[in-house]
Order: structure tokens, then C-alpha cells, then sequence
């Protein structure tokens, strides 16, 4: 048997959603155990059993711990849950059997743990009310009256005993002429009436004189207390009390009850007396008040206490019926695991996946030779599939090699299909066509590109394998040359698709045309110059010696001669002009402000030609790049000469006058020069051929200037663009002539080695 000599290999299966692996245990087990354990420390807290206060923040941290536990255990249940409940939905083998087990293990787990939940809900809640109902209220209230009872017979009794001794002691003479006798009197009154003390403050707190209790008593005997231990007030609390209306404090840090008065008749002193509390009582008043305060906040938190209980109650009940299913889960995956694996595994086969075997343990009997014959069945389509992979990879290679050569190259390709619509075209030819892939693919390519498209229909009507041809498309506004070939790929049926490529010749054919009409001008040059001289002397010559002797037709005479010189000087310019264009000498380049040469310009144009307003927009940074000053000059003075005769051939018109505007500006890298004119404009049609030698549209023009303009651009590495005037410069009316040229960017390396214009040094 084939399929049995094959090796096995590849991945044991294991199902996508297993829950009885070693992982999904141990995770399991011990996020069980976490959330018992927390429950059951929640609930030591909640009964006093730990040091912590279960006070209100206590009681929703503990909360908010065991319900995140609860919702870790529902996410892990619902994450195993899940694809148990698809399978069930989708009937598949064994599913039905896992869901009875897990149904079976949740209800005998959760109906003991729920009435467990309720009865001790019901018993805390008990248990809450007799805490806090009616009787225990006023105890607690009794308690507390009665302390601040205590409190406010103590302090009456001072306040009585201050206003008593402010009349005896308000005395300011005494104090003034006899202090001592004054304390001595402070004395009496302290010891008669039991105080610890009586002392005469400032405003600041300062004493200003004290009673001396242990005077008064014999040697030996121990006074409960002395001044020397009460605690002086703070000025803020002295200031509080008035003539009339004493301060009292209570014991606070001190055992003391104390009283301020304000004394009437002495300035700035007031009268402090003190009295010590017995501590078995003030420590029951303390007491008291903790406990007040300690029933108060555990009756703050009762319903806060109450819930947390319900909420751990009903925790504690998730966690027994959570763990419930989780072990149901697991069993539940012992039984029905070898089946499931199958079923999994033929799943998986189907989905796409060779790489599965499935495990066949010595217990699983006849489903574990079904599981051999599975494997050795897809260990078969295996090694089919990967046959085809190879076929395949192979293709795909041969593809991608192809694609890179289309892209790779200048020319533009594109795939054309037997009915005429285009299959695929390379990155040039979305760029000449200007669509992408997308929204040329599938479409006609007549509809396309109608000039393309009828050579391809030449070629295919005729019948022949290729077909070549030179077209004129207008890209960008610009009618440019191309040549487009046409070949028919061979295929062994009747249908055949078509590979076109198109070239752009357009620079190609000009630079031949550039190049042929230069070894013209050179020619013509040479041949006509040398007869010039000669000619224009000897016309001067006869007129200055023929000139007195001729009486009769002396003006046409004058005439004659004159015509012949005039016009052997406009010769002799053309002349310069086509030796100008044959031998254009390499420019110098140097670093300089391009605003310089082009302000030069403009103004030589601009003093001879008074009837036309210029106008320069040439910004307040310099422009710098790399230029030859007298090149560059020239080919200005040339453009903005041609826009001064543009004007000219408007002719006068009402309202008309002549506007020039010439602007420079940075963009990015490059140098953008524009001379604006207001003037005739420039033709719709094949207004580029306009930079090619000996095309103008002047009567008496040669046809060269934008030609050596252009050439004198070209060779500081820019390029030239025609256009028509702005819309905002009279509403377009007019011609733009632009000129592009590469930048010198500070802190950038081009052009760094070139020396500056002024020095001349590098």
C-alpha cells in the first residue's frame, strides 16, 4: 500500500479549544483556589477576626478583589464554554453527551450553595438588626449624654468660680504696687477652691504672675497638681475669650477643664484657672466617646456591610458552581476526547490544514485505528499538495520575474488581450497614460488611448506579428513623440494576446533636430560671414566717393546705399544668432543670487522701454544657486525682450498698456524664475516646438533665441515651461515663460566645491 509507505510527520493534532491540557489545568486550579482563599480572608475581615478595620474603603476593596475573581473565573468558564456550546448548536459527534455532563455537574453543585447563600444572608441580617435597633440606640445615646453631662457640670462650676474670682483679683493697683501680695492672693483663691491652679496671662500666652500652691501645704504632703503642669492655651484660643464671656476647653491631650476670662480692669491680662479631671473618670468618659464613635461608623457602614456579605455569599455560590463546571468540563473532555479529536482533525484536513496528525493512544481501540488510516490518508493529500505547491512556486517565480522586468524598464508595456482590452501595464505606462492598473485593466485601449489603440487595431486587422509606428500624444498639455510597437505573442490555440510598447523619442528627436540645424547654422555662419565685410565696406566706400559727384537721383542713390548697409548689419546679427546657437560656450558655473543676473536683465530692457510698466516680485531672501553670470543674463535678457516685442504686436489699443512682470522664488529645491507679459500670448498648438530651432511666430525673428535660451537653461541643469499668464495676472491674457533650476540649500553638500561669484574663490 502506498499511502503505508509514506513517512508520517508533521504536528500532533490537538483540538483548537481543548480544556483538559496540562496549561488550562493548572491555570484552572489555581485561580480556584485564589478566589476560595480570598473569599474565605474577606470574610475573617468582615468579622473583626484580623487586625485590618473593615471600614467602608476596606469593605469595597474586598468587594471589588472577590468580584474580580468571580468575573477571572466566568471569563475562563465562558472562554471553554463557548466553542463546547457551538458544537453543541452545530450537532456535532459527542457534543450533546459534553453538555449534558457540564448541565448535570452545574445544578448538582448550585442548588446546595444557593440556599446555603440564602439562609446565611438571612441569619447576618438578624443578626445586623439586633445590633442596631431601638434599645442599643439609646444606650449609646445615654452614654454619651451623660458623659457631656459630666463634662458641662465641671465647666459650670469653673465658670462660676472665674467670675467670683475676676471680682475678687481685678485689682491693678495691687498688682502694680504689692505683686507679691497679689500672688499670694491668687494662692488663697486656688487652694480654697481646689484648683491646681490660677494664673494671670497675656494676650501672647506670657504668665504674668501665678499662684503658688505649694505654699499652703506642709512639707511632705503632695499636691494632686500644680500650675507648673497646666497647659498654657494658645494665644488664638486666650484671644476668644471676652469681659464677660469666658473660653472653656475640656481635657484633650491634658486632664484638665480650664477657663479664660477677660480681667476688666487690667490691661491685657486674663485670668486662667485650671482644674485636673480624675483619670478613672476620664478615662471612662474616653471610654464612652470611642465606643460612641466606633457604634456610629459601624452603623454608617451596616447596609455597605450587609451587601458586601450578600456579594461574597453570592461569590462563594459562583465559585462552587463555577468550579463545579469547570471539573465537568474536564471530565466530560476525557469521554468524549477521542472522537472529538477525529471529528477536529477532519475539520482541520478540510480547512486546509496537512500538517495535523492525531494522537492514537493503546485505550482508545477501534477509534484508534481509525485514526491510523486518517493519518496515513493526509500524509497522502500531503505530499500531492506539496507536489502542486512546487508547480505552483515555480509559476509564481516566472511571474514576479517578469513583473520586475516591466517595471524595471523605461518603456511602457501593456498587455492587451485578443477583443482589444488591456490585461496589465507596467509603472512607465501608468505614468504616460496617467491611471493606475486598477481603472485601465479590462478596458478597451482605443478608449484609452486613441492613437495607441489605432495602431493596435492596424496591427491586429492586418494580420501581421509586428507592427511599428510614430505617434504624436498630448501629455500634460504637450504633444510628445513616441514610437509603438506591436507584437503578437504565439500560443498554441486560435487566440492570441498582444504585448505593446511605447517609447518617448521626444527628447531624442529633438536632440537630432538640435544637433542638425547646429551643423546648419554653423555652415551658414561660416559661408555667409566672410562676404559681409567685404560687401558692407564697399557700399561705404561708394557712397563716399561717388556721393558728391552724382547730382541727378542723389536720393535714390542715398537710398540704395543705405538699404545695402542696413541690411548687411541685420545679416550679420542673424549671423551672431547662428553662431551664437552652433558654438554655445560651457557655462562657468559660479554660486550666486539668482535675483542678481535677472535684475540686470530686467533693467536693460527696462530704460529703453519707457511705454511698458515692470514690475519685480523677487522676495527679500537670496536665491542661490549655480549659474554663469553672463549665460544666464543672456538667456533672460532674451525672454524678457521677447515679452517687450509680445507687447509690441498687441498693436494700440484702447485701455491697453504694456505690463511685465518678472518673479523669482524658492520651492523646495529648485529656483523658479517666471517672466509674466501681458502681451499676444503664446499659440494653443504645439506651443512647445516654439523652444526648437528656427520656429517663431515673429516675421522678422530667426526662430533661435528661446532655442539658445532653452540650451543655456538645459546646461545649468534645468528646464524650461510655456504657459499662458496666471488668471489673477489680467485675467490670463498673455504669455508665461518659467524656467527651473536646481538650488543650493545651505548645510546641504550639492554644489558646495563651487566658487562664489564675488571672490571667485572656492
Amino acid at each position: 500500500m502506498k499511502a503505508a509507505k509514506r513517512k508520517l510527520t508533521g504536528r500532533k493534532y490537538s483540538h483548537p479549544r481543548k480544556i483538559w491540557d496540562k496549561s488550562h489545568l493548572l491555570f484552572g486550579l489555581s485561580l480556584i483556589v485564589l478566589a476560595v482563599l480570598s473569599a474565605v480572608f474577606s470574610f475573617t475581615v468582615l468579622m473583626g477576626l484580623t487586625p485590618v478595620d473593615p471600614d467602608l474603603d476596606i469593605i469595597r476593596l474586598l468587594t471589588g478583589v472577590n468580584v474580580v475573581m468571580v468575573l477571572c473565573l466566568v471569563a475562563v468558564i465562558v472562554r471553554e464554554v463557548f466553542p463546547v456550546i457551538t458544537a453543541w448548536r452545530a450537532r456535532r459527534a459527542a457534543s450533546r453527551l459534553h453538555v449534558q455532563v457540564i448541565a448535570l455537574f452545574a445544578i448538582v453543585a448550585a442548588v446546595p450553595a444557593f440556599v446555603v447563600a440564602v439562609v446565611a444572608s438571612f441569619t447576618l441580617n438578624r443578626g445586623l438588626d439586633n445590633w442596631f435597633d431601638t434599645n442599643t440606640r439609646q444606650i449609646v445615646a445615654s452614654s454619651v449624654n451623660l458623659a457631656n453631662a459630666y463634662a458641662d457640670v465641671r465647666l459650670s462650676a469653673l465658670q462660676a468660680a472665674s467670675y467670683s474670682m475676676m471680682l475678687q483679683l481685678d485689682d491693678r493697683r495691687l498688682l502694680v504696687l504689692n505683686p507679691s501680695e497679689y500672688r499670694h492672693q491668687l494662692t488663697l483663691q486656688a487652694s480654697g477652691r481646689d484648683l491646681c491652679g490660677v494664673l494671670l496671662l497675656r494676650r501672647d500666652g506670657s504668665v504674668i504672675v501665678a499662684s503658688n500652691r505649694g505654699e499652703t501645704v506642709n512639707r511632705g504632703e503632695e499636691l494632686p497638681c500644680r500650675e507648673e503642669d497646666m497647659p498654657i492655651p494658645p494665644p488664638e484660643l486666650i484671644q476668644k475669650a471676652t469681659v464677660g464671656q469666658p473660653f472653656a476647653f475640656q481635657p484633650g491631650a491634658h486632664d484638665y477643664f480650664g477657663i479664660v476670662l477677660k480681667m476688666p480692669a487690667i490691661d491685657d491680662a486674663w485670668l486662667y484657672i485650671g482644674s485636673k479631671t480624675d483619670k478613672t473618670v476620664l478615662d471612662a468618659l474616653r471610654m464612652t466617646e470611642k465606643n460612641t464613635d466606633k457604634y456610629r461608623a459601624l452603623e454608617e457602614i451596616r447596609y455597605p456591610m450587609q451587601i458586601a456579605f450578600a456579594v461574597l455569599y453570592l461569590c462563594l455560590f459562583l465559585i462552587l458552581l463555577l468550579a463545579a463546571i469547570w471539573s465537568a468540563m474536564a471530565i466530560a473532555d476525557r469521554i468524549v476526547r477521542p472522537i472529538r479529536l477525529l471529528i477536529g482533525a477532519a475539520d482541520s484536513v478540510a480547512a486546509g490544514n496537512l500538517e495535523v496528525v492525531v494522537p492514537v493512544r493503546a485505550r482508545d481501540g477501534d477509534v484508534g485505528q481509525l485514526a491510523r488510516t486518517f493519518n496515513y490518508m493526509v500524509a497522502e493529500v500531503k505530499g500531492q499538495r506539496n507536489e502542486l505547491i512546487a508547480v505552483r512556486d515555480q509559476i509564481d517565480e516566472r511571474r514576479r520575474f517578469s513583473e520586475a522586468v516591466l517595471s524595471g524598464v523605461t518603456a511602457s508595456v501593456i498587455g492587451v488581450d485578443e477583443e482589444g482590452h488591456i490585461t496589465i501595464i507596467n509603472r512607465s505606462a501608468e505614468e504616460m497614460l496617467g491611471f493606475s492598473p486598477q481603472e485601465v485593466v479590462g478596458k478597451s485601449l482605443i478608449a484609452v488611448s486613441r492613437e495607441i489603440g489605432q495602431v493596435f487595431e492596424v496591427a491586429r486587422s492586418s494580420g501581421r506579428k509586428s507592427l511599428r509606428e510614430q505617434v504624436a500624444i498630448a501629455h500634460n498639455g504637450q504633444a510628445r513623440a513616441y514610437i509603438v510597437q506591436i507584437i503578437m505573442e504565439e500560443a498554441e490555440s486560435e487566440s492570441h494576446s498582444w504585448v505593446v510598447t511605447v517609447d518617448d523619442v521626444t527628447e531624442l528627436i529633438e536632440a537630432q533636430r538640435s544637433s542638425a540645424w547646429a551643423d546648419v547654422a554653423r555652415r551658414i555662419a561660416h559661408e555667409i560671414k566672410n562676404p559681409l565685410t567685404p560687401i558692407q565696406l564697399s557700399a561705404e566706400r561708394i557712397r563716399r566717393r561717388y556721393g558728391k559727384v552724382i547730382v541727378e537721383d542723389r536720393e535714390v542713390f542715398d537710398q540704395c546705399t543705405e538699404t545695402i548697409i542696413r541690411q548687411v548689419g541685420d545679416i550679420g546679427r542673424m549671423v551672431d544668432e547662428f553662431s551664437s546657437f552652433a558654438r554655445m560656450p560651457k557655462p562657468d558655473l559660479r554660486k550666486m543670487d539668482v535675483r542678481i543676473p535677472l535684475r540686470e536683465a530686467a533693467f536693460l530692457v527696462e530704460v529703453s522701454r519707457h511705454d511698458i510698466t515692470f514690475e519685480r516680485d523677487l522676495g527679500d531672501k537670496p536665491l542661490t544657486g549655480a549659474f554663469d553670470n553672463r549665460l544666464i543674463g543672456q538667456a533672460f535678457g532674451n525672454v524678457i525682450k521677447n515679452a517687450a516685442e509680445a507687447i509690441d504686436a498687441v498693436g494700440v489699443a484702447e485701455d491697453y498698456h504694456g505690463h511685465i512682470l518678472v518673479r523669482a522664488r524658492q520651492k523646495d529645491d529648485k529656483l523658479v524664475v517666471d517672466i509674466i507679459d501681458n502681451g499676444k500670448g503664446l499659440p494653443k498648438e504645439q506651443r512647445q516646438k516654439l523652444l526648437e530651432p528656427y520656429m517663431t511666430t515673429r516675421e522678422k525673428g530667426t526662430g533661435l533665441g528661446l532655442a539658445i535660451v532653452r540650451k543655456i537653461v538645459e546646461e545649468h541643469d534645468g528646464y524650461m515651461e510655456l504657459h499662458d499668464a496666471p488668471k489673477d495676472f489680467y485675467h490670463g491674457r498673455g504669455a508665461m515663460i518659467r524656467m527651473v533650476f536646481p538650488a543650493i540649500i545651505a548645510g546641504k553638500s550639492n554644489n558646495a566645491a563651487l566658487p562664489d561669484k564675488m571672490t571667485g574663490e572656492e
